[in-house]
């Protein structure tokens, strides 16, 4: 990601990559060692994105978006709100209520966390992104104060009797991801890599013009497995 973000030009395609990682602690720029406990066999990983500490693991989804926020004319508030609005709009479909906290970053159901976001703003681009619990084991999140709060409660889609894998609930999380990020009123491209090939598809579920815009195309990859 750092290494997309330090070499990209301005003219050069914003990326969003979809994965599952391996089970990892990462702890974030301002994190606190006072919120990581019995972390066990579980690696702790220092990252450069924004927040406290967290977990990744098998049956979670992150969804690293590489913008160039810059070109967007938005500010990080302004990213954050409509990444937490693409996650509101995906939980909507499964008729869950997603909600905000103020001065918590992330997306909440009944007041457990579903979704956290963390990024990182380098020379007017976005790099990390968001992390959405799928089907996982949340047993690690009770090894951490999540996101720095001590008893904050975690949930996931499996809770609520959503049975959905990672992959598929990234070709839902995309569609909304476009809508929020660049607005409806534009056509996006989505470029899909597949081996050396690159693909071309429209994808939106608003009204848009019929030609593209300049500045909101985009690259995605499927979920793929990563360290």
């Amino acid at each position: 990601m750092r290494a997309f973000v330090d070499s990209r030009s301005h003219e050069a395609f914003d990326e969003i990559w979809f994965l599952e990682h391996h089970p990892v602690f990462t702890q974030g720029q301002g994190g606190r060692a006072a919120h990581v406990h019995a972390t066990g066999d579980i690696p702790v990983v220092q990252s450069d994105r924004g927040g406290q500490v967290t977990y990744h693991g098998p049956g979670q989804l992150v969804a690293y978006i590489l913008l160039d926020i810059q070109r967007l004319g938005i500010g990080p508030r302004e990213l954050v709100r409509r990444i937490e609005q693409a996650v509101i709009g995906l939980l909507a479909g499964f008729e869950l209520r997603g909600e905000r906290r103020p001065k918590a970053p992330g997306v909440y159901v009944s007041d457990a966390k579903i979704a956290a976001l963390g990024l990182r703003i380098r020379r007017g681009q976005s790099y990390h992104g968001l992390s959405l619990n799928v089907d996982l084991n949340l047993e690690p999140f009770t090894r951490i104060d999540p996101c720095g709060f001590r008893g904050l409660e975690v949930t996931q889609l499996k809770d609520h009797d959503v049975d959905i894998d990672c992959k598929s609930t990234a070709r839902l999380l995309l569609p909304n991801l476009v809508n929020c990020l660049y607005g409806p009123d534009k056509t996006v491209n989505v470029h899909y890599p597949d081996s050396e090939k690159v693909s071309h598809a429209e994808i939106g579920t608003h009204n848009r013009s019929t030609t593209s815009v300049g500045g909101t195309s985009i690259v995605t990859t499927d979920v793929l497995k990563a360290h």
